[in-house]
């Protein structure tokens, strides 16, 4: 420590996002919310990004018999005696999620009222439970979800329409296990937390419609594949709003793991405040406001005094418009490292807390005041990479990207911008 502040700040932001993370380990969340044991049998399913982690410590803490199947994402598997686990793509579907969200649903039919369902659901669940409504091809999913990704909708919006292009979303699959009891344990990855928005509610009532699905279709003007256009016009059966057979409990979430992040920083003599946990918008458009924030606190005190640190999550979009690579965060950067232009004793992070920042193999990356003058030397240049999207490679060229790995977890993005 130094007298105004940390002594390394890239090590400190990092340290801050691996506490964030470390709130999310299901590890640690899982084995305080499991419910009783029924009289019957308990069956274990689920999916995200995190389910393989949560089925590994449901096994280490579940008093007696179960047995089921989870589906997680490629390279997430985590080794269970009594699950199995099934790995699928992700952000995009594939084949062997649609098989694995058949069997899901296949192992939940002709249960009984003594019987158990339990469901582990996190971030990520809305593209690996894939289970097309009837008169739809997994192309035709696929085609839909790529669009989305692509069209700058927000993961609410996204989920609406998932869940009523499905035969499993939006309460459905809960519907298939009734009578059964359904307790289902959630890993939050969306603003606000809701639990008919996570992994698009396979196991919750929905309070969405056709109508809302067609609404966000429109919006952002897509008009392919026919056929999922005439399965929302058709509207043949709305998505379950009522399930009193089934009860869901947050286990983690994004405001949970700024706090965590909040206080390893007020041990570290820095001042931590949470701009919020559920911020969204263009990832450029937000990072323009941060570093506002920012500038403000380094010349004027406001909203609070330097060593300090400006912690926020949510998930930003990215309206896709160049052929560049790189994921929301570190398109936050970029636009930040533009915004801040080289300014004195502001440093950054971002990353996303499941280890992958959109389809690259970093979770973010950091921002130091030098990092537009080193760039400069390597011949990069930062407005021209953002107007291309190619924040993966801005950041590869200086060295800084953050990887982690899958961190089988996820809890949203973390940003982090210490003042000094």
């Amino acid at each position: 420590m130094t007298k105004r502040g940390v002594a390394d700040p890239a090590e400190f932001l990092r340290e801050l996002f691996d506490a964030a993370v470390a709130a999310a380990d299901p590890a640690r969340c899982v084995p305080g919310n499991l419910p009783a044991p029924p009289a019957g049998r308990t069956i274990v399913i689920g999916a995200g990004k995190a389910s393989a982690a949560m089925a590994a410590a449901v096994e280490r803490a579940w008093p007696g018999e179960l047995s089921g199947l989870v589906v997680t994402r490629y390279d997430h598997a985590v080794p269970c005696d009594r699950i199995e686990i099934v790995e699928a793509a992700h952000p995009v579907p594939d084949a062997a999620g649609l098989e694995a969200a058949r069997r899901i649903r296949d192992l939940v039919s002709g249960l009984s009222h003594d019987d158990l369902v339990l469901c582990l659901i996190s971030g990520g669940g809305s593209a690996l439970l894939t289970l097309p409504a009837e008169g739809l091809t997994l192309v035709d999913k696929q085609t839909v979800n790529a669009a989305l990704l692509k069209s700058g909708a927000d993961i609410g919006e996204m989920n609406t329409v998932r869940k009523h292009l499905s035969a499993i979303k939006g309460g459905r699959l809960a519907a298939a296990a009734a009578p059964a009891r359904v307790e289902t344990l959630l890993i939050s990855d969306v603003p606000g937390d809701d639990p008919a928005v996570i992994a698009s509610g396979p196991t919750v009532p929905d309070p969405s419609s056709y109508a809302n699905a067609r609404a966000v279709l429109a919006r952002y003007a897509i008009t392919e594949p026919k056929a999922a256009l005439d399965v929302l016009d058709s509207a043949a059966d709305e998505t379950p709003t009522a399930l009193d057979h089934a009860r869901a409990r947050l286990i983690a979430a994004p405001m949970i793991s700024l706090e965590a992040a909040a206080a390893l920083a007020r041990e570290a003599g820095v001042t931590p405040l949470i701009l919020g946990d559920a911020i969204e918008g263009e990832a450029r458009e937000v990072a323009r406001v941060h570093a506002g924030i920012a500038l403000c606190a380094k010349a004027y005190g406001h909203p609070l005094k330097a060593p300090c640190v400006l912690l926020s999550g949510g998930e930003t979009t990215v309206t896709v418009r160049g052929q560049g690579r790189g994921g929301r965060n570190a398109e936050f950067l970029l636009a930040l490292a533009v915004a801040l232009d080289g300014a004195a004793g502001i440093h950054a992070i971002a990353g996303d807390t499941d280890g992958i920042d959109g389809t690259e193999d970093n979770a973010g990356a950091l921002l130091a005041p030098d990092t537009l003058e080193r760039a400069a030397v390597l011949g990069l240049d930062a407005v021209a990479r953002l107007a291309d999207n190619d924040g993966y490679s801005f950041f590869t060229a200086l060295d800084d990207l953050v990887v982690t790995g899958p961190t089988l977890t996820n809890v949203n993005d973390f940003r982090g911008i210490y003042v000094d």
